[in-house]
């Protein structure tokens, strides 16, 4: 009997059924293809019992994987997809921001509050710098007055010696 395209290994071999094999049910080939055989029977006698089934599991039609055709569980771990459209999207609802989204907000908000007092000149800070300001303010007042007079001292100085 032939043993499929590669010869020699002896794993991995390709094994093929006979036709007396199949209908004795022996056969070598993974019983998964028995299931779905059946299940594809089953869909096919399905549809041909009419259009009521089809209305009654209009949401149970989704493909499931492996066993869980078999098996119904409720793993409360399981993340389900949610698909959302947009015509189905609730505008109005907020979402809850993280820790962290929510201390950034906050301390952006601290820092314009601070700055705004700051303008205003309501913090500690502000009240140093409006004092160094005026100290500053007043020296210079001073050094133009003093200036001033200096110029004026040698204007004077200088028309007497004309004379």
């Amino acid at each position: 009997m032939g043993r499929g395209k590669f010869k020699g290994k002896p794993t991995g071999r390709r094994q093929f059924s006979h036709p007396d094999e199949i209908i004795a049910g022996t056969s070598s080939r993974p019983r998964t293809f028995k299931k779905v055989e059946a299940e594809h029977k089953e869909e096919e006698s399905g549809e041909e019992s009419g259009e009521e089934s089809e209305e009654q599991s209009g949401d149970e039609t989704e493909k499931q994987k492996g066993t869980q055709g078999v098996i119904q569980i409720e793993n409360p771990n399981l993340v389900k997809s949610k698909n959302l459209k947009a015509k189905d999207a609730d505008m109005g609802k907020t979402t809850e921001l993280s820790r962290r989204e929510r201390e950034e907000i906050e301390k952006q908000r601290a820092h314009e509050r601070y700055m705004r007092l700051q303008e205003q000149g309501k913090t500690e800070q502000a009240r140093k710098d409006l004092e160094r300001l005026a100290l500053i303010r007043q020296q210079r007042a001073d050094a133009a007055k003093k200036r001033e007079e200096e110029k004026a001292a040698k204007e004077l100085k200088k028309s007497e010696a004309r004379k």
